[in-house]
């Protein structure tokens, strides 16, 4: 079941306290609070989207075992100017000069 935001509807019209509820798609939107009676709104929100175009996937795909897998060469920063190779093949080190 989906999670929905609702938002409470304050006498002069503004937004206050936002609460979340598991409905089913079925059920009516609600126009009051559960537990105070005042009058709520439902709120929009993005879709959470996961699979391939997530946060962690996007970290999966440039971890440095993935990188050394495919072929490339990873250097992080450790000083100024001065790189060490975290994957891949090359030099261990490697400095900006």
């Amino acid at each position: 079941m989906p999670t929905y935001v609702y938002a409470v509807v304050k006498p002069d019209g503004s937004l206050g306290e936002h609460f979340e509820l598991v409905q089913k798609m079925s059920d009516p939107v609600l126009t009051s609070h559960p537990e105070t009676g005042e009058p709520v709104r439902k709120v929009l929100q993005p879709p959470m989207l996961g699979g391939q175009h997530s946060e962690a996937a996007d970290k999966r795909k440039t971890s440095d075992s993935t990188l050394d897998r495919l072929g490339f060469t990873k250097y992080q920063k450790v000083g100024d100017g001065k790189y060490e190779k975290t994957a891949g093949t090359g030099p261990k080190s490697i400095t900006r000069d």
